[in-house]
């Protein structure tokens, strides 16, 4: 038995439409997922699931919480996808700075983040202090190395190189 919290206002997308997106998730897994939406505890029972199926249980939760769709958290089903979520404050010291590290990531209005995905092919959530990855093997890696430049300073135009350069490598 594993116990998860996610923030109170995802427990209905965990849920989804007439219970609908945790009833999938038990059904691929053999889980049991008990959700107390008071306090956001999310309880994955093994039931007939094996420790890797658990794994990928606890992961799909995690990245509803972090604000991915179902349909993308599914991905994490399959062996091909991963899930990274980076902490903001690992690379700031301040509130402020926290602020403007996502907006970095982020970008105006959004423009950042969607040139990340498009060029990577991974799926990105930015989410209180964490930025959230998604994505295959060769697609993490690229999107994982393009947010840390973000975080670490590095200039826009010089992320969207690597990634302009990475792109052409990969696919």
């Amino acid at each position: 038995m594993e116990i998860l919290k996610i923030p109170k206002e995802r427990i209905g997308v965990l849920i989804g439409k007439s219970g609908e997106v945790r009833k999938e998730i038990e059904k691929k897994s053999g889980t049991k997922i008990l959700i107390d939406s008071e306090n956001g505890e999310v309880t994955i029972e093994k039931g007939d699931a094996d420790a890797l199926t658990e794994l990928k249980v606890i992961n799909i939760i995690k990245a509803v919480g972090r604000g991915f769709s179902p349909e993308n958290a599914f991905k994490l089903f399959s062996d091909e996808y991963y899930l990274e979520i980076m902490n903001i404050k690992d690379y700031a010291r301040t509130q402020k700075h926290i602020m403007r590290l996502k907006s970095r990531v982020i970008g105006s209005k959004g423009k950042t983040r969607k040139i990340v995905e498009e060029l990577s092919g991974a799926e990105i959530s930015i989410s209180g202090n964490t930025v959230s990855i998604i994505g295959t093997v060769e697609s993490f890696d690229v999107a994982l190395k393009a947010v840390d430049m973000l975080l670490t300073g590095s200039e826009h135009s010089a992320v969207y190189r690597y990634l302009e350069r990475m792109r052409r490598k990969i696919f």
